[in-house]
């Protein structure tokens, strides 16, 4: 049976090598050893059941979902999924579809204003709120075949229109722990865990943060990589080894938000940005990443719970400046 490493799967379907070990980390594929040979390999067993997660997560199938289609041998649950997230998007086309058909009337009605030179006033109150609810939802058809390219251009074309936020990050004190080998989140993230309790931050710092970021980057075909993490700590705090105190400099961040496991819009993200006519990326230390994070959104209900990091949230976080600043 032939074998793939994962630089030889991510070049061969066009995803990335972290991609690859969060869905090996959550159980949706697996690698194997070979005696003698340093890298992880990957069957034909992985492989098909990896193009399978491909098709479904293009469909906006959530990861967990995925999981229990995958081990669904009677097929029954599956539908069931499938059901409830077609519906879920009918609702979507309906909604959407309402506010094109209000646009158009705005659009033609403020057009026969103009020429007119009639009232600027477009719409009488109350008169928006009754014009939706007449609003009849279009029938929709669906084509019995979708190619893999025309799931891709949706993907796109869904991605170009991500939700970009300007923020601003305070300077921090961090207490830092990175770790270096295959899958190296999970030994940081047990770590910087245990260290968020056993300090008790919740309650010592209750607006406490938690960045990550990659430390070093794998490079093409590494299956050894760093992550480091950063919580945020009282300035008079003292940190132990293996811990690391530092200091975080703040500053300008475009933030987006990802479920867990879509680390793929990093590249859509980042391409947004080079194309912003406002902003650029500036980047900067840790160097890891370009000084790009990744900041967990409910890290302090996680801490009760870490069962639900798994559904979680983060926000992707590139820094940037005014563009054409120095």
């Amino acid at each position: 049976m032939d074998m793939m490493t994962i630089s030889e799967v991510s070049k061969q379907l066009q995803i990335s090598t972290r991609m690859l070990r969060y869905y090996e980390k959550t159980g949706l594929i697996e690698s194997r050893r070979i005696p003698g040979y340093s890298y992880r390999v990957y069957d034909e067993t992985a492989l098909r059941q990896l193009r399978q997660i491909m098709v479904l997560r293009k469909l906006r199938i959530p990861v967990k979902q995925i999981a229990v289609i995958l081990q669904d041998e009677t097929q029954r649950r599956t539908l069931d999924i499938l059901q409830e997230n077609l519906a879920q998007l009918e609702e979507e086309i309906q909604a959407m579809a309402a506010l094109r058909s209000v646009l158009n009337i705005l659009v033609s009605r403020l057009d026969e204003n103009i020429r007119k030179k009639a009232d600027p006033e477009i719409l009488k109150d109350g008169e928006l709120v009754e014009m939706i609810h007449m609003l009849k939802p279009p029938k929709t058809t669906l084509k019995e075949e979708v190619s893999m390219g025309d799931l891709m251009k949706a993907e796109k074309a869904l991605e170009a229109k991500m939700d970009i936020r300007i923020v601003y990050l305070p300077p921090a004190t961090v207490a830092s722990y990175c770790c270096v080998r295959e899958n190296p989140e999970d030994e940081a993230g047990a770590q910087i865990y245990a260290f968020i309790r056993e300090n008790n931050l919740p309650v010592l710092k209750p607006d406490f943060r938690l960045y990550g970021f990659n430390n070093p980057s794998p490079g093409p075909g590494e299956s050894i990589y760093g992550y480091e993490f950063w919580a945020t700590i009282p300035e008079d705090m003292e940190v132990r080894a293996p811990f690391v105190k530092k200091r975080f400099a703040g500053g300008l961040y475009a933030a987006h938000c990802i479920k867990m496991g879509d680390f793929h819009e990093w590249a859509t993200f980042v391409e947004a940005l080079q194309k912003s006519e406002e902003y650029e990326p500036d980047w900067r230390e840790p160097e890891g990443m370009g000084g790009c994070l990744e900041e967990e959104l409910n890290i302090y209900n996680n801490i009760q719970d870490p069962s639900r990091r798994g559904a979680d949230q983060l926000d992707l976080l590139t820094p940037i400046k005014k563009r054409g600043s120095v």
